[in-house]
């Protein structure tokens, strides 16, 4: 048996803000089969994760290129993976089956060819949906609970502020933060963003940083006796202001700088004589660093999903088409929480 696989591709290396027209929808004829010896496995995607980071992977250099294997460069014409949930149609690895559910690296396509060694494992829904996979209980959801609790590690009462906040990893720092026993503020972009973050997702404040012209004094109106973790999901001189706000002993969790990602002359330069004599920690991340606490991780979230304790915010587009406005919808601010692509129904 044979299908036609479309998948996304760029026609070029991307060195600004992203655009639909950068990307193309291609196809290829895929036979449904594999030498037993291979060890391949041919999945069906379901649903793939949409993330900011992928930009630097599309440019035609980024220093995080040759950092790790994650974010290792895309060639033109070439298909993009992404992490992401699918079904196994076809194995000739005995560690799957048909079926079989799984999660890992796919492609932004219809099928993916899964070599040996490439990040792909089986998976329990345990009655969720699939796609929470591939957000609130996966990276994203590592992310923030790793960047929180490993690297700021919070004590109750602290003061938290979350850039980026209603964003697929910000909104639930807010929500682990609040869960702990801290006091949480967030930025977003838009009046329905801060409403969401304030009456849905508990954060005792919020702001949208495009209405305000000072961002060190806005910080300050927030946080008058200054800010004791700031979970940076953006960089630039929103990074500049929470530092100059920061309390002594201070943590700053680096977890994105998408404000610098489609701006090569944008960067962050807070007081360095501030992270001195405050003696602030500033810290960079990846999740993939913090694999020995996704068990603790998993079962605290899933706990607190089904209690209602944590809420998931998705964004779901559906269909591969689709991939291209998703992606350059992120640099717009288009999307709310987690953004997805469903690529097939369940």
């Amino acid at each position: 048996m044979e299908v036609i696989n479309r998948y996304i591709t760029i026609k070029a290396h991307i060195d600004g803000a992203p655009k639909e027209s950068d990307f193309e929808l291609k196809d290829a004829a895929l036979p449904l089969r594999v030498d037993p010896d291979t060890n391949l496995v041919i999945v069906k995607n379901l649903y793939v994760s949409i993330d900011p980071y992928q930009l630097n992977r599309l440019k035609s250099f980024s220093s995080s290129q040759s950092a790790i294997n994650f974010a290792a460069g895309v060639t033109p014409g070439e298909g993009i993976d992404a992490y992401g949930v699918g079904k196994v149609v076809v194995s000739g690895n005995p560690e799957f089956e048909k079926d079989d559910l799984v999660v890992g690296l796919i492609s932004w396509g219809d099928y993916t060819v899964v070599k040996p060694g490439v990040l792909l494992r089986k998976f329990d829904p345990l009655g969720l949906p699939l796609s929470y996979q591939v957000g609130i209980l996966g990276f994203s959801g590592l992310t923030a609970y790793a960047g929180l609790f490993d690297i700021c590690k919070p004590k109750k009462g602290e003061k938290v502020f979350v850039s980026a906040a209603s964003g697929s990893v910000g909104n639930l720092v807010g929500q682990y933060a609040k869960l702990f026993g801290c006091y949480v503020v967030g930025s977003a972009g838009s009046k329905e963003k801060v409403a969401l973050l304030k009456e849905k997702l508990g954060f005792d404040d919020a702001f949208n940083y495009k209405e305000e012209t000072d961002l060190k004094a806005t910080l300050k109106r927030y946080f008058p006796d200054g800010i004791d973790i700031y979970f940076d999901n953006v960089g630039a001189e929103m990074q500049e202001a929470a530092v100059a706000n920061m309390k002594a002993f201070g943590r700053v969790a680096v977890c994105g700088v998408i404000s610098e990602y489609t701006d090569a002359g944008k960067r962050a330069a807070p007081d360095m004589l501030d992270v001195v004599y405050k003696r602030i920690k500033i810290q960079g991340f990846l999740a993939a660093d913090h694999m020995n606490v996704y068990q603790d991780f998993l079962k605290k979230t899933c706990d607190q999903l089904s209690t209602g304790e944590i809420q998931a915010v998705e964004d779901i587009s559906d269909g591969v088409e689709s991939i291209p406005s998703a992606f350059v919808g992120l640099f717009r601010g288009d999307n709310i929480g987690k953004k997805i692509v469903r690529i097939a129904q369940d």
